[in-house]
């Protein structure tokens, strides 16, 4: 596994101090990160009071809890990543992924949550350190916090180096993690909703434990009749939605006291529907928790594919350069008003930004069915360059292994072996290879089937297509 280091430098530990005239103030300590002013390495993000504190407290703390665990063969995880924090000016997004890149994490503080000063924009790590998350484990009913994203201000200006550093190792499957998330998520649609009691009942009735190799199995649930909760269904259906690993959602019991709701987001599924990723959001005072899950327990979002297809279009790949230079930190992204400002279509509008997704310069909102821009604070590109299949088709591409041979049908060499690809009038690609054989496209294209679309279906017949 390709691993790079990702390094925090923070001016100071973030801690939470009480004894202050306005109750406890939560000092959250920001690394390098980028801005519209450009990359700054302490930014400054936002200063004021959370109106529902405890909630708060415990929101962030189900963040954290998320970056320091390992749902698939649980270990103690000592290169959690610090949460991404990203102002949006109106609100504060902290996210994190689990260390076996199977779990999402992001809570979303929405502005009836905020009580303060204008919301800045940018994107950077916060630090969540041991002392901080036992502090704010305690903080009681009702304390006011006052909560400081980035440096005070009088040390925004100071010379002095930083005082705390860690340097984390990061693999290249968590980056491929973050960009496959979003553009997983965009395929969902709100499937259930149920008041406070139906989601305190329904979470507390599924296992805590056991977050190994089941982690409680794959389910289904459907809502139930009237509108009274969900209930187990033995199979896929239609309206059912996959529960992957129902211990993985046991961060959300940190905030069940608080939770107004709960809104469960999946993909259209048939009666025939393989396992499938989904999104649980527990609604609270003025924020969202959203837990997203990948199909399986045992399986990461980083070897899903579904950004694949993306990567190996050309169009989209300038579209995307275009699209990059106009986003402005908004929280939700009207691609409508992309495509009146760049001249593009609609369409490959929606391509573009599923390429900055990719690249994670974009986020996904299920709750607004819309797009965020954030800038991940580390070479979020390697999600590209490192990424084995796309790789893979590359190399296949630059030895001129493909070639076309009429009716949508191109074979493609690898090694000793030649598969075939056949591209429908739809667009579909199917492989004769084993990958293809044993996931039938549900984990995205093999090499050989992008190494066919990289190469271009113009090519002229019974000739090997160039390399790019």
């Amino acid at each position: 596994m390709t691993r790079s280091v990702q390094a925090y430098a923070y001016r100071r530990a973030s801690a939470m101090r009480r004894g202050g005239p306005g109750g406890a103030e939560l000092g959250l300590e920001t690394s390098g990160g980028l801005t519209p002013a450009g990359a700054e390495a302490h930014p400054r993000f936002f200063t004021g009071f959370l109106a529902e504190p405890q909630a708060a407290a415990q929101a962030l703390l189900s963040v954290a809890d998320v970056a320091a665990t390992r749902y698939h063969r649980p270990r103690p995880d000592h290169g959690a990543l610090d949460p991404v924090v990203t102002a949006g000016g109106d609100r504060l997004r902290f996210e994190s992924f689990s260390g076996c890149c199977g779990v999402h994490a992001r809570l979303d503080v929405l502005p009836a949550g905020l009580d303060g000063a204008d919301v800045a924009h940018g994107t950077t790590n916060v630090d969540i350190n041991n002392p901080l998350r036992e502090a704010l484990s305690r903080l009681g009913a009702g304390e006011p916090l006052h909560l400081r994203v980035g440096p005070e201000e009088l040390t925004v200006t100071a010379l002095d180096g930083p005082l705390v550093e860690k340097k984390v190792p990061l693999p290249d499957r968590w980056l491929r993690g973050f960009a496959e998330t979003q553009v997983i998520a965009s395929g969902f649609d709100l499937r259930a909703e149920l008041t406070a009691g139906e989601a305190v009942r329904f979470l507390r009735s599924l296992p805590r434990g056991g977050t190994g190799r089941s982690g409680g199995g794959v389910r289904w649930v459907l809502p139930a009749p009237h509108g009274s909760g969900l209930r187990p269904a033995g199979r896929p259906a239609p309206g059912a939605v996959c529960l992957p690993g129902p211990a993985r959602l046991a961060a959300l019991h940190r905030v069940l006291r608080h939770a107004t709701g709960l809104r469960i987001y999946g993909p259209p599924v048939s009666a025939a529907a393989p396992a499938s990723a989904s999104a649980w959001e527990l609604a609270l005072p003025g924020m969202r928790l959203t837990l997203t899950l990948s199909p399986d327990p045992a399986r990461g979002f980083s070897g899903e594919g579904a950004v694949l297809e993306h990567l190996a279009g050309e169009e989209s790949a300038a579209d995307a350069e275009l699209l990059g230079v106009l986003l402005a930190w908004e929280p939700c992204i009207d691609p409508a008003e992309l495509a009146a400002r760049s001249g593009l279509s609609r369409e490959r509008v929606r391509a573009a930004l599923t390429r900055l997704g990719t690249a994670g310069r974009v986020g996904y909102d299920t709750a607004e069915a819309a797009y965020y821009h954030r800038e991940l604070p580390y070479d979020a590109g390697r999600a590209e360059k490192h990424n084995p299949r796309l790789v893979g088709a590359r190399e296949l591409v630059a030895a001129g292994a493909v070639t076309f041979l009429g009716d949508g049908l191109a074979a493609v060499r690898s090694g000793e072996l030649v598969y075939q690809v056949r591209t429908t009038a739809a667009g579909a690609m199917t492989c004769t290879c084993p990958w293809w054989a044993e996931y039938r496209g549900g984990r995205g294209p093999c090499r050989h089937a992008l190494a066919a679309r990289m190469a271009g279906r113009t090519a002229p017949a019974g000739t090997a297509a160039p390399a790019p």
